[in-house]
């Protein structure tokens, strides 16, 4: 998508770098080891080498492990709205004041946008900011909003609720569009000022000075077999090294994680909680087809006690495409409820049925969203790096919006290390620069303000009345006080600990899809173009292979079967007949993190696999 003719000199080097640094190594040795991270009862199920470590495996002696390094300026992990943002405009400033500033971006995405997943509704404040003349530039912003229907559904029913001035889903003035398409363009944008970007490269691993500063990152080995064993074709990754590290990986990424325990991000807010978004893109019959119509409800076919929502935008784009999806909140507490299954259900509606019969459904993704807003927000800025977007949780959540903000933290980030990184003396403490000063810009720019006012809605629907108390809450606090209320309410807590017991709940029979309306899951992670090289470690990694089966199957019924949207987990029986075992299918893997959320033992941790792989969405 961004030929290397068009790159830069120092650009078309680092690609070369990437593509051709292969590491000597003996031959792969013609003895079984067995493995210490796995016990001889329990079936192996890891072998990535997070988790069993080289240093401590045979079959790697004798292997060149050193890496290829190339310095920046500013490296930025995640080609999404922030991370795009941000690269733009620390070259437009760097243009304005003709500075010389090398900006790299690595982006897991085969393509710019390949990974990206929303509903989408964009407000266009931060759009406005950054590049003024969006429209003469041809960004793809084809649907400005003609109406907005809300909904409370009950089994059979719906009860229209007024969409009244001033509520957080009113879209007066906001644009629907496939926020793929709109990463795309940002992608050329960037590409045009002079960014560096290097789609199909993933950042494994967080690089770090003395001082303990960051000082960069790597991208992810390749060429390792599915036992962990190097390949023949085995090349190590490349260290990128910065002044500055932006860390833009999307909502709950692996890196920021790190980064939390490393530098104790979280040690003044709530622990963030998320949801699981499911979508699905549908061309229908052109009669039905309200180019400009936003759809929203809430209700059936959840209970009142468990928080989502769903959506139905009809686009404008030379088809009569709709974009529809369900949000359901991770703090669920039934280990039966499938989100899948309940998004396949609601379709059934007859309110939404009679949109789609008659149509062909052409997509399918879905992606963890975060949802804990102000209460949640850790520190940002550390020695070397800082955290921009959806990463850190910038989303508003009663908006069902986070682009305009996570596209806003990506500016206020290039914005206060601009003058640091050009100047002549780099002032700082610490091997990699300290930039607080993104930080203090963000809590007095209107992201802070618009977190705030919302921070209770949220947090609203954890009482007896569930859904119903919630509305309520935003009714006549929000839509009153505008959120000046001098209090402030918390979460539930980790996702994570959320699940009942299987034996306290009870078991939800979901009707079986009928293949027009409704469909399995297999089919549907076939839309999502979602490709894996299959002889390699499964990158849904298990600190201990045992837990699954003991603690999940045990107590919970296997949870990890059902809030999966693609398969990847199932129990099936030993080989001897005799219990069960976990087996994964990371190749169905559509990153969306939820299992590394939800997984009530917190087992699991999902790290990236080789670049490139992954779902191949167009425009979702």
């Amino acid at each position: 998508m961004f030929p290397a003719s068009r790159y830069s000199i120092q650009a078309q080097r680092c690609i070369r770098a990437l593509k051709t640094v292969k590491a000597e190594h003996a031959p792969p040795q013609l003895y079984t080891w067995r493995w210490k991270c796995s016990s001889a009862v329990t079936p192996r199920i890891t072998s990535h080498y997070t988790i069993c470590p080289r240093d401590k495996d045979p079959r790697w002696e004798g292997v060149e492990m050193e890496r290829f390094a190339d310095e920046a300026d500013v490296v930025i992990v995640g080609g999404g709205p922030a991370g795009l943002s941000a690269a733009i405009r620390l070259k437009q400033l760097a243009n304005e004041q003709e500075k010389e500033l090398r900006v790299c971006l690595v982006e897991k995405a085969s393509q710019i946008g390949a990974h990206t997943l929303s509903g989408a509704c964009l407000e266009p404040s931060a759009l406005n900011e950054l590049f003024p003349d969006w429209k003469e530039r041809g960004a793809p912003l084809n649907t400005p909003v003609t109406e907005d229907v809300f909904s409370l559904l009950t089994k059979k029913y719906r009860i229209p609720v007024p969409m009244l001035p001033g509520l957080p889903m009113n879209n007066h003035g906001n644009y629907i569009v496939r926020l793929g398409h709109f990463v795309r363009w940002l992608g050329e944008q960037a590409e045009e000022l002079g960014v560096e970007i290097y789609p199909g490269y993933a950042a494994a691993e967080v690089l770090f000075h003395e001082d303990g500063s960051v000082k960069g990152i790597a991208t992810n080995d390749v060429g390792i077999a599915k036992d962990g064993s190097p390949k023949d074709v085995f090349e190590r990754g490349m260290e990128l090294h910065a002044k500055v590290t932006l860390f833009g990986e999307g909502c709950h990424g692996h890196l920021a994680k790190q980064l939390y325990r490393q530098f104790n991000l979280r040690e003044n807010c709530e622990p963030q909680t998320y949801a699981i978004g499911l979508k699905e893109v549908w061309l229908i019959d052109e009669k039905k087809w309200r180019p400009g119509r936003v759809e929203h409800s809430v209700g059936w076919p959840l209970n009142r006690n468990t928080y989502g929502g769903s959506f139905l935008y009809h686009l404008n784009e030379g088809e009569p495409l709709v974009a529809l999806g369900v949000v359901v909140g991770l703090d669920y507490t039934n280990p039966y409820l499938s989100p899948f299954r309940e998004f396949q259900r609601w379709k059934h509606h007859p309110f939404i049925a009679k949109t789609l019969e008659g149509g062909n459904r052409i997509a399918y993704g879905a992606r963890a969203l975060n949802e804990g807003g102000y209460q949640c927000l850790p520190k940002v800025t550390f020695p070397g790096g800082m955290l921009i977007g959806c990463s850190p949780g910038f989303m508003n959540v009663p908006k069902i919006k986070g682009t305009h903000t996570a596209m806003k933290s990506g500016m206020l980030a290039a914005e206060a290390i601009f003058p640091k990184v050009t100047a002549k003396d780099l002032a700082s403490e610490t091997a990699g620069l300290h930039v607080p000063e993104y930080e203090d810009n963000l809590k007095k720019s209107w992201i802070w303000k618009e977190l705030y006012s919302v921070r209770n809605i949220r947090p609203s629907f954890h009482n007896y009345f569930g859904l119903y108390g919630g509305m309520v809450y935003t009714g006549v606090f929000y839509w009153i006080l505008r959120g000046k209320e001098p209090w402030t309410l918390k979460h539930a807590g980790l996702d994570s600990a959320q699940l009942k017991p299987a034996k306290e709940c009870t078991a939800i029979e979901y009707p079986k899809p009928d293949g027009k309306l409704s469909f399995d899951l297999l089919s549907s992670v076939a839309l999502s173009g979602t490709n894996h090289e299959g002889d390699q470690p499964p990158h849904l990694t298990l600190k201990d292979d045992s837990i699954p089966v003991t603690n999940n199957l045990a107590i919970y019924d296997g949870p990890e079967q059902r809030f999966c949207p693609a398969g990847v987990y199932e129990y099936v029986p030993l080989e001897t007949g005799e219990g069960m075992r976990l087996q994964i299918n990371a190749q169905n893997c559509v990153h969306c993190k939820t299992c590394d959320i939800k997984d009530p033992s917190q087992n699991i941790n999902w790290v990236v696999p080789e670049g490139s792989g992954g779902p191949a969405y167009n425009g979702m």
